[in-house]
């Protein structure tokens, strides 16, 4: 692991500084690295992805105890530093480009890297980071859908992050992240993390936050595809009520019909508006909707 010294001295060498538009904070206190890195009690049979590598710090903590580390780095002189820094581990498999395809999508060839690594490690697959704070949210939001999906998260991110992902209905927190998370697994908050202990200092707080996913809540989604456009749908209309959301239906959704119909059998009162409602309730429509159009 590497001292706010050790970086700054990397970057000084490569020629490069943190970049801002990139959401380049490095995680500094090494007793914080640890204490993420141990949360996820990790085996020497699982497979762990690391998004934003940086300089290879965290990344040095995770592949002394897993048996398979595949880190992405999207910025190529960071990506240069922590090639040569990470060079005596054999266990860890780099990327350098944007792990998204897009909002939606990892990139291709970093789900291939994982699958392959499945097939040879039977432990749990699992995201274990420092977040770039630009591209958090989606990544969380993708392991949750599939293809492939992550038996575990712990990650450092922005508080109002954090704070979305645990939130409840009817708060101004609560959207789509919180319905996935809530719908699938089991959000703890591990700690709150002031701006100091990264360098350079962010502009908000962070926190480190795990999630844990629950296959008997999981199976209870029929499709996943099906339960991510639902929530999309109405969460896109937050303030309307759930009635004069169907009206904005497209893609599949498009095939739904009698909506009053599945209202009822999923017991939810169509005059609520989604942001009121239920990750249960969100799961008994996607599920109907499901067997009308598949």
């Amino acid at each position: 692991m590497q001292t706010k010294q050790d970086i700054e001295r990397l970057l000084a060498g490569a020629g490069t500084q943190p970049k801002h538009r990139l959401g380049q904070n490095f995680l500094i206190d090494l007793n914080l690295i640890r204490l993420l890195v141990e949360a996820a009690h990790l085996h020497e049979q699982d497979v762990v992805l690391e998004v934003g590598t940086g300089t290879g710090s965290f990344s040095e903590a995770i592949a002394e105890q897993c048996g398979r580390l595949i880190t992405v780095e999207y910025d190529t002189a960071l990506f240069n530093i922590a090639k040569n820094q990470l060079a005596r581990f054999e266990n860890i498999t780099q990327f350098n480009r944007d792990v998204l395809e897009n909002k939606n999508t990892i990139h291709q060839e970093i789900l291939d890297a994982v699958t392959a690594a499945k097939d040879t490690f039977a432990g749990r697959f699992l995201l274990v980071a420092n977040l770039p704070y630009n591209v958090g949210s989606c990544v969380m939001a993708n392991l949750i859908t599939g293809p492939i999906t992550a038996d575990g998260m712990y990650v450092t991110i922005q508080k109002e992050v954090a704070d979305r992902m645990a939130a409840a209905p009817g708060s101004d927190d609560y959207g789509t992240l919180s319905i996935l998370m809530a719908a699938t697994g089991n959000v703890r908050f591990l700690r709150k993390l002031p701006p100091n202990v990264f360098w350079p200092r962010p502009q908000v707080e962070s926190a480190m936050v795990s999630f844990e996913r629950n296959r008997r809540k999981a199976d209870e989604i029929h499709d996943m595809q099906t339960f991510r456009e639902i929530i999309s749908l109405f969460m896109g209309h937050r303030r309307k009520m759930v009635k004069a959301c169907v009206k904005f239906a497209e893609g599949n959704l498009e095939k739904v019909r009698h909506w009053a119909d599945i209202f009822d059998e999923a017991v939810v009162d169509a005059q609520k508006r989604p942001e009121e409602l239920t990750p249960k309730e969100y799961i008994n429509i996607a599920n109907l909707c499901y067997e009308q159009t598949r």
